[in-house]
């Protein structure tokens, strides 16, 4: 669960103290910009929050979808609309076939890559082997935005670099919680 301190920060965008925002515009056009407003705002919150998981349930009663100052909740149908719009560009993947949970990525794999591999390069680290822990909980990529990403990500980030060309991956686990194993970043 999110905590207040978590949220602190935070910066709500403007809409989000907008009733009209918590229900689904019947207009085509403007619901095309509500969702997007909605899907940009579910990407910065799991960001702020460092969560690449979402629950549909839990998600209903928390600061994201609830604002309690204007007493406006986005209903389920709105959510599922915002998900779903999130998951056709590719950010978020669905766990079960009830849609209950969701693994989310606030960027894409390829954008994630894209970052490892950039530090990979700044960091002198091509040609080096680096372990999945080094990667996500070491002491060189702590004030990288990839520090304490979740395996999952990163695995799925790497395999973008492995088809390009860009890495290589050995003893990886299937398992994508897994975070043993590593990886050699190619120049």
């Amino acid at each position: 669960m999110t905590t207040a301190k978590q949220l602190a920060n935070f910066q709500w965008p403007w809409q989000y103290d907008f009733p009209p925002f918590f229900t689904i515009q019947p207009n085509v056009e403007t619901q095309t910009k509500q969702i997007q407003a909605w899907c940009e705002l579910v990407l910065d919150y799991q960001k702020h929050i460092k969560s690449y998981a979402i629950d549909v349930q839990e998600s209903l009663s928390s600061p994201l979808f609830h604002n309690a100052k204007i007493k406006r909740k986005l209903p389920i149908d709105g959510v599922y609309l915002v998900l779903n719009a999130l998951k056709d560009k590719g950010l978020l993947e669905w766990q079960d076939k009830k849609m209950s949970r969701a693994l989310l990525m606030w960027r894409s794999a390829e954008e994630w890559a894209k970052l490892i591999f950039n530090w990979a390069e700044r960091s002198g680290m091509t040609n080096t082997v680096c372990t999945l822990y080094e990667l996500q909980l070491g002491n060189d990529v702590k004030k990288e935005e990839f520090y304490e990403i979740e395996t999952w990500v990163l695995k799925r980030a790497l395999r973008v670099l492995e088809k390009k060309g860009k890495a290589v991956m050995f003893d990886i686990q299937p398992n994508d919680n897994d975070n043993s194993g590593g990886v050699k970043f190619l120049s």
